[in-house]
């Protein structure tokens, strides 16, 4: 369903498809009002945002989907530590199993919680910033003064905040993807962005993601009066090193030449396939899985048997994907994880400006 659905999304003009577009256009009437609805509340202050008393940077997007929020947000991390703050991040813990108000994954000194508990995308933050506090939970209010009241921080991360408005923020950064920002233009199910366009109004600053390719995004009318009044950036994703399930690093030159089999359960799957084929590995493989996909030891056996069949030199996932299969007593004696930043291509003192005028710093 969903394949069949991101399917409905990139092809509009279907005529197969058509009576499914009519269905997920009535479905989109009640989301898209309701969600107008609770914005328009929050804009009265009738629904009210609520300060915790430290500057708060939000990252998020308009669409579902990966946009690179996460490497973002360890980008975020790193600079507000480069100028002597003490950051925290919160996270919704989408996919965990707590149920707990507050998870602390990490206290900034060690991982201590799991993905099964935590979510993959909390535990891979934690694991990236050892030094920094990571908390879950489905009210950032909450795990917002519990970091504050139990940890020695003066600046709050927020990842996937924009639509969670009860924390106030005084940074919102909204991901858009290059390729194609606004996806089909049509709100949730019939397209997928999670609120209109015009939400971008609340953005202090727009960054267009996954720009690997050089060329501008496209942009209409609307975007473009946006974009007018206010900064933008261009990024891209780009691969740094190959991790084995120990933790150990090698070259991504290990790849040339290889035959790679691949798999990701990720939102956006091509998009670490192309990344693969840039890096000179000879793709022999590739398997999709849904995103926040749960590996089993079963699903292990399977990419196993069909990395053998493809001859597979390595067999290669993100790190998205490895934070769920090192908890798999069973591991493939030739996984590697593609471990990948932020690189910021255009804009990058547009950035440091509007976060250093958030944080107070100098």
């Amino acid at each position: 369903m969903e394949a069949l659905i991101r399917h409905m999304w990139g092809d509009p003009r279907n005529e197969i498809l058509k009576p499914l577009h009519i269905f997920f256009y009535l479905l989109s009437l009640p989301y898209g009002g309701a969600v107008r609805t609770r914005n328009r509340l929050f804009d009265l202050g009738v629904l009210r945002q609520e300060k915790i008393g430290c500057p708060v940077v939000s990252v998020g997007n308009l669409t579902v989907g990966g946009t690179g929020k996460t490497p973002m947000v360890i980008l975020l991390a790193g600079l507000l530590k480069q100028w002597g703050l003490r950051p925290a991040v919160l996270s919704r813990g989408y996919g965990g199993k707590s149920r707990s108000g507050v998870l602390v994954v990490s206290d900034g000194r060690g991982v201590l919680a799991g993905p099964e508990e935590a979510g993959d995308e909390p535990v891979l933050i934690a694991r990236r910033l050892r030094d920094v506090p990571v908390l879950a939970g489905p009210k950032r209010v909450i795990t917002g003064r519990y970091a504050l009241e139990h940890f020695d921080i003066d600046a709050i991360l927020l990842d996937d905040g924009f639509q969670h408005r009860y924390l106030a923020r005084d940074l919102d950064i909204v991901l858009l993807d290059s390729r194609q920002p606004l996806g089909n233009g049509f709100v949730l199910p019939r397209g997928p962005l999670r609120e209109a366009p015009s939400a971008l109004e609340r953005a202090g600053l727009i960054a267009f993601t996954r720009s690997e390719d050089g060329a501008a995004p496209p942009v209409d009318g609307r975007l473009s009066a946006i974009l007018s009044r206010r900064p933008s950036l261009r990024t891209r994703i780009r691969p740094t090193a190959l991790i084995r399930p120990e933790g150990t690093e090698q070259p991504l030159s290990v790849l040339a030449g290889k035959r790679v089999f691949a798999f990701a359960g990720i939102a956006q799957p091509d998009s670490f396939r192309q990344t693969l084929e840039a890096l000179g590995g000879v793709i022999a493989g590739f398997r999709a899985f849904p995103d926040h996909h749960r590996y089993t030891a079963e699903d292990l056996g399977r990419i196993e048997q069909d990395a053998g069949l493809a001859r597979a030199d390595v067999v290669l996932a993100t790190e998205k994907d490895l934070v769920k299969l090192q908890g798999i007593p069973r591991a493939l004696s030739r996984l590697f994880a593609l471990a990948v930043e932020t690189e910021i291509l255009e804009g990058a003192d547009g950035l440091e400006a509007e976060l250093r005028a958030c944080v107070g710093a100098r």
